[in-house]
């Protein structure tokens, strides 16, 4: 009887330790959730934003000189410097322009006078017509070199053309010049250009009137409207980039030629679109894009059509919907249906 007991004991003490191994075995076949990061899909612009570095440049250079030639005397501008539109900038040595003035006033004083007596003559018919000629002669001749003379003194000073910034290559007292030669060149800059070199891949989607925005590290806080794009027809043989300029108003005349700018413009697109990072987006075997997808806590592939890239996001135009939430990071050990969190 004792025996019999035993036996039945040691049965229901393999059944138990059955159970336990198989509860056990279950317990460890059940498979831990997937952690992972997401984002929710939102319609956004943003995306439409695509950066570029620029360079400021003035809206034109004019270069200004003498007509004559001579020794310059004096110099009033400096490099950098800003100056306003009729302001005097340098002037020639002046001493023969002046006695060559004084020679022509002489003279003009000389065939005014003969013309006074000689007229009197005239009048009374005791003068023959060929000296009458030739006195009204004289005094046209006279005024002709006072004119010219007067010129020449005027030439001997410069003034500004526009208002603007004096730029590089001032010349100095005592230098020589010829007629032409430029003394100094005025940058205008009321209003600037940025220039900026764009993928060639890129510079079909920038319009003329497409909207940018400007902002720079040496003008922190601030930031400036691109006004019209103007965009260069030949590409750069080397970088295969195409030149554009961006018109910018300039009234406070803070920006100054050569400053680095950081330049935002809008493409063509002006549509809200869904956009997800790059890195989400995986090809299968047949070429289809798709996405993993986090739906009630669980993985699933979805197809997409995806289109063009902007920075480190890709536009997807089918496939996704605002409010879908798409798994950035930790996809690479999923499969379909597996839990997330």
């Amino acid at each position: 009887m004792k025996q019999k007991t035993n036996s039945v004991l040691i049965a229901i003490s393999a059944m138990a330790l059955f159970v336990s191994c198989s509860n056990t075995g279950e317990e460890q076949k059940k498979v831990t959730p997937m952690r992972v990061k997401s984002e929710v899909v939102r319609l956004s612009t943003d995306v439409n934003k695509i950066s570029y570095v620029g360079i400021v440049e003035e809206e034109s250079a004019i270069s200004v000189g003498f007509t004559g030639s001579g020794t310059i005397s004096k110099v009033y501008v400096s490099e950098g410097q800003v100056v306003k539109k009729g302001e005097l900038l340098a002037e020639l040595d002046k001493t023969q322009a002046q006695n060559m003035l004084a020679t022509a006033q002489a003279q003009m004083m000389q065939a005014t006078d003969a013309f006074k007596r000689l007229k009197q003559l005239h009048d009374n018919n005791s003068l023959p017509e060929m000296e009458w000629v030739e006195v009204q002669s004289k005094v046209q001749q006279a005024e002709a070199a006072l004119e010219m003379a007067k010129k020449n003194l005027a030439d001997c000073s410069i003034y500004a053309p526009e208002s603007g910034i004096i730029g590089k290559g001032v010349m100095n007292v005592g230098e020589v010049v010829l007629p032409a030669l430029p003394v100094a060149k005025i940058l205008v800059i009321s209003n600037v250009k940025i220039r900026a070199s764009i993928p060639e891949k890129e510079i079909a989607g920038i319009s003329s009137s497409a909207p940018s925005r400007i902002t720079l590290e040496a003008l922190p806080n601030q930031t400036f409207d691109g006004g019209k794009i103007e965009k260069c027809i030949e590409a750069n043989n080397v970088t295969h980039t195409y030149d554009i300029k961006i018109n910018v108003r300039n009234q406070s005349q803070q920006l100054l030629p050569g400053m680095v700018a950081n330049v935002e413009i809008n493409n063509t697109n002006p549509n809200d679109v869904v956009a997800v990072p790059i890195t989400s987006v995986r090809k299968n075997a047949q070429g289809e894009y798709y996405v993993w997808i986090n739906k009630e806590g669980k993985a699933y592939r979805k197809t997409v059509t995806v289109g063009d890239a902007s920075g480190n996001r890709i536009i997807v135009s089918r496939g996704l919907n605002s409010g879908d939430i798409v798994i950035t990071e930790g996809y690479q050990k999923l499969s379909e249906g597996m839990e997330v969190i």
